[in-house]
């Protein structure tokens, strides 16, 4: 057998190198999106400020806000539109109308038990879901929009009570 040499091995094509860890990079916001904030989360724990993505932390923190709030509004939404149906379809109730509107409503609690602003966010709202609701509502159960109160027949209060439920 002939001993191996250079001229006689074949040369596998050169590989890019590896990248480094995920965890020892610091990843692009637009690259990998959990990665940048753990980054930036952990530059905000060592005072690394003058390295902190700003414009896209400030962006993301602007968002959690908006999040919040949009979950508050689209659970409201829920719990009112199953209240109108239960009030005004009451042959048509059921077991599944109710089980929505415990569990929107528990949504809404635990949002609110976090961030207690959400509860007045919540009031400022309250007008204006219904008033989507109510058309809305028409159209799902066919009855006439007229047939719906223009104001919201319950407070927020009782929105939000889990044992409240229209007659």
């Amino acid at each position: 057998m002939e001993p191996i040499t250079a001229e006689t091995t074949t040369q596998r094509p050169s590989r890019p190198p590896a990248p480094p860890p995920a965890s020892s990079r610091a990843a692009g916001y637009d690259e990998d999106f959990c990665l940048w904030a753990e980054h930036q989360a952990k530059l905000l724990r060592e005072g690394a400020l003058r390295q902190l993505d700003l414009p896209h932390l400030i962006e993301e923190v602007e968002d959690m806000g908006i999040s919040q709030k949009h979950a508050i509004v689209n659970n409201l939404v829920v719990v009112v539109m199953h209240l109108l149906k239960y009030q005004f379809q009451p042959k048509r109730r059921s077991r599944s109308w109710r089980l929505s509107i415990l569990e929107h409503r528990r949504r809404i609690k635990r949002r609110i038990a976090d961030s207690p602003s959400l509860l007045r966010y919540a009031g400022q709202q309250f007008d204006d879901v219904y008033k989507d609701v109510r058309k809305e509502a028409s159209v799902e159960t066919g009855l006439k929009l007229s047939r719906f109160p223009e104001q919201c027949p319950w407070t927020l209060e009782q929105v939000l009570d889990q044992e409240f439920l229209p007659k």
